[in-house]
């Protein structure tokens, strides 16, 4: 009986599509055979314009890919809209839903949702210029989408306030790191909640316990451990929940785990069949697998021919992480809920303002 009363709302919670592409057989992957000079002309006569969602939790934090991009093609213009990847998903899914799609190419950290949308029949099947470079972890089979860098979370710390961080996750229980941590709260990020999952499942609960113990302070977003470590006048000098590559970042440095695991993600394009600038998408994504953007990157790369920054090694040979495993952990929405029951539970409710509103 509670499962016949229950079982319409099941049925409106399925996203609104009209169609699935499963038995379709008719969408062709593009393969782009034109310059990046030639597509650049033809997305200024397009109309010079590319809408991007970037998933993130700065407003500021894509400036620098808009200035590279609009550098590089001079009269064009990158709008890019930075927010949570799950309130970008919900407004594609509306957008999907009415048949009035807005953007033109996405940038998100859920995963889970790029399949989805191409399953929708959603994304444009389209492998640009050095797709078959990118590892093949990380490109869909048919070019819906594909990985372009590798984000990770790292050990952070301000090397102003302390000579010797903690390197591997035991490290951060030490007596001599009690009130110096800051960190992500881990419900407020569903790859913050991987980075504990991981470590928990490698160490055992009892690490969190005592992690709490050395009572860390709990911010809200990714950049904000980074803006707290650079203030002159805070106590707090070490994260593992944030990063800035693979470089130093003037008094911030980094460094990975060796025995203890680490998130990593393919940070992944795709374009929107039906986009406003699909022209313009297309430009945008030959950009980043491009030689000259690849190449400044102090991430990672996607792609299988550019050597690392840094003095690392390649993604694929770094044994502490998995970066294609993370899309099977935020696909499994009922082991993320339950994480983030646990530590809101634990250490209450995410608080202050949003991180893409408030004063760090």
């Amino acid at each position: 009986m509670h499962f016949v009363a229950f079982l319409p709302l099941l049925l409106l919670a399925q996203p609104t599509t009209s169609f699935d592409i499963t038995l379709g057989f008719n969408t062709p992957q593009i393969n782009e055979n034109r310059t990046i000079s030639e597509i650049y002309q033809a997305a200024l006569a397009e109309g010079g314009v590319v809408i991007c969602y970037h998933g993130g939790d700065e407003v500021n934090q894509q400036n620098a890919l808009k200035r590279a991009f609009e550098s590089r093609f001079p009269g064009m213009t990158l709008n890019i809209t930075v927010n949570r990847s799950k309130y970008h998903s919900v407004n594609i899914d509306r957008q999907l839903a009415s048949g009035n799609i807005e953007v033109d190419s996405i940038i998100l950290q859920s995963l889970q949702d790029y399949a989805r949308w191409d399953q929708q029949g959603a994304l444009m099947h389209y492998a640009p210029n050095n797709f078959y470079s990118v590892y093949a972890p990380f490109r869909h089979i048919r070019a819906a989408y594909y990985g372009f860098a590798i984000n990770a979370w790292s050990t952070v710390w301000n090397t102003a306030k302390i000579a010797n961080p903690p390197r591997e996750w035991p490290d951060f229980l030490k007596p001599e790191y009690k009130n110096k941590l800051v960190l992500t709260h881990p419900s407020d990020d569903d790859a913050i909640a991987y980075i504990f999952d991981l470590i928990m499942n490698q160490y055992g609960y009892q690490w969190f316990e005592d992690l709490l113990a050395q009572n860390p302070r709990w911010v809200r977003g990714t950049g904000s451990p980074l803006a707290v470590l650079r203030q002159p006048n805070s106590t707090q000098s070490i994260t593992f929940t944030a990063g800035i590559g693979l470089r130093p970042s003037g008094t911030l440095n980094v460094s990975f785990p060796t025995e203890g695991n680490f998130v990593s993600w393919p940070r992944s394009a795709a374009i929107f069949n039906n986009s406003p600038h699909p022209e313009g998408a297309k430009l945008f994504s030959n950009f980043l697998l491009s030689d000259e953007f690849q190449l400044q990157s102090a991430q990672w790369s996607a792609r299988d021919d550019i050597v690392a920054p840094g003095g690392y090694p390649g993604i694929l040979d770094m044994r502490s992480t998995n970066s294609a495993e993370y899309v099977h952990f935020i696909a499994n929405r009922g082991r993320v809920e339950a994480l983030r029951m646990l530590f809101e539970e634990r250490i209450g409710m995410p608080q202050g303002l949003s991180p893409l509103i408030d004063d760090l």
